[in-house]
């Protein structure tokens, strides 16, 4: 029996073996449909908040603290984008000079809503550098609503978000005067819509009326009882939401939303504040 060599052997079988992976292989085009690089799709709207500390967004270190932009998606269908820019300890003074206002104007196409809300730190006396009188707040949010429309997108102001202070006789405090009058002005001189969510946080706050039964349980008000791992002795903030808050405030803001002329109006699906619930996570359900 003959029997061919090795050496022989080796260059045929290499030959087959590459005619056989060249045959298995695919066309460098033909790429299955789910390995497919895509462009992403493009969000039908999109929504900029501009704001402070009340809308911001908080991650899982400073839980129970959530903002209202948080939620506000909740409200919207999945093509709506919102873009949360709100940031904590900003006036319409500082907003701008830390360079916040001019990163989102240069991100606004046309067709895009921003929703303007400040105040709570424009009227802050005990750190001077982020006050802003009434007149030039007013001046800051007329400047703010004729550079979103230069930018042919949609301006929408708001009050700021009233607090969790009652007077003696238990009925709701208005803790924003001249601002959140400015606010209104500036609305109606420059043709603005405009959420009221003073006013409306106010009917909401004052229904539920004062002490841990009522508001309190919107805010950051704990006792060392409530055994809250990061207020272990108890915390008291008037200003700021937890997640309850932030969620029924989303849907204040989402139902004033949906009443405007405005293009997103129609978009909308305004929940009901009161049927709210806490899930100890920033999703929707």
């Amino acid at each position: 029996m003959i029997r061919p060599s090795l050496s022989r052997l080796a260059p045929s079988l290499l030959a087959i073996a590459a005619t056989l992976l060249l045959a298995a292989a695919p066309p460098a085009n033909d790429i299955p449909p789910d390995t497919a690089s895509t462009a992403p799709t493009r969000p039908a709207a999109r929504v900029f908040i501009a704001s402070d500390s009340t809308a911001a967004h908080y991650g899982a270190a400073q839980f129970p603290q959530m903002g209202w932009g948080m939620f506000l998606g909740c409200a919207l269908p999945g093509d709506v984008q919102v873009v949360n820019m709100a940031h904590g300890g900003r006036s319409t003074g500082t907003y701008v000079s830390d360079g916040f206002w001019a990163q989102l104007t240069g991100a606004l196409e046309p067709g895009d809503t921003v929703l303007i809300q400040f105040g709570h730190n424009d009227e802050d006396t005990t750190k001077m550098f982020r006050h802003v009188d009434p007149p030039q707040y007013a001046q800051n949010l007329a400047r703010f609503v004729a550079e979103v429309r230069a930018r042919k997108a949609v301006p929408v102001l708001l009050t700021p978000i009233a607090r969790d202070e009652f007077d003696a006789g238990g009925h709701i405090r208005e803790t924003h005067g001249a601002w959140a009058d400015a606010v209104r002005r500036v609305a109606a001189e420059t043709q603005t819509p405009l959420i009221d969510l003073d006013a409306l946080a106010r009917e909401w706050l004052g229904a539920a009326g004062p002490g841990k039964t009522g508001a309190d349980r919107y805010f950051l008000i704990y006792d060392a009882a409530d055994k809250v791992a990061r207020f272990p002795e108890g915390h008291r903030d008037t200003t700021h939401l937890n997640e309850l808050g932030a969620r029924s405030a989303a849907a204040l803001v989402a139902g004033a939303l949906a009443k405007l002329d405005v293009p997103l109006a129609k978009r909308v699906h305004a929940p009901d504040p009161a049927l709210q619930r806490a899930l100890g996570a920033p999703t929707c359900w």
